[in-house]
């Protein structure tokens, strides 16, 4: 974050960049969420890349792993913590790939609008089963977590025909703020 601006300001200048209308929150019903500041490492993703939750996260991301391990179910991380950049520079390697502004937000959160952004969600796959497509909702994994997840304080954030405007999204899953 540049020194002197607010998360807001730099909110609102960066979707100005990427041609996102400013009231596109408000227009969704979509909370702003703030980049947490407190991070705790929770092994690789799927890429070989170090992954981080927020420290409550973490813990309920390693206890719900393990019960499915304990049933036999695998579950691979495939995104957790993301900053506000990170999720800009999705949005602009994207944009340079020739994807119009509408299609990468039917399938994106735009940059202060990520719920990566608080540490608390992550992505999920299982072994076989392609990352991010809805192929997950036909896995094991996947039916385990409906039963069990919410033992863990997770669920499902974008569901079918959710009211964000967001494209069902099985893999994604986050914890409950800690309250």
């Amino acid at each position: 974050m540049r020194t002197g601006d607010s998360y807001e300001t730099l909110v609102a200048q960066t979707l100005k960049a990427l041609g996102i209308p400013e009231s596109y929150g408000a227009d969704r019903q979509m909370p702003p969420f703030v980049e947490t500041e407190s991070l705790v490492s929770v092994g690789l993703d799927i890429h070989g890349r170090e992954r981080q939750l927020s420290p409550h996260a973490a813990g309920r991301w390693l206890e719900l792993r393990a019960a499915a391990q304990q049933d036999g179910i695998e579950l691979l991380l495939v995104s957790a913590f993301r900053s506000l950049e990170y999720q800009r520079q999705i949005f602009e390697r994207k944009i340079a790939a020739g994807q119009s502004l509408e299609e990468i937000l039917k399938v994106n959160a735009p940059p202060g609008y990520s719920e990566h952004h608080t540490g608390r969600a992550v992505d999920l796959t299982t072994p076989g089963c392609a990352p991010l497509t809805e192929e997950f909702e036909t896995s094991a994994a996947f039916a385990w977590l409906v039963r069990h997840a919410h033992r863990f304080d997770f669920t499902m954030t974008y569901p079918r025909e959710n009211r964000f405007g967001i494209a069902y999204e099985p893999w994604h899953w986050a914890v409950r703020e800690e309250t």
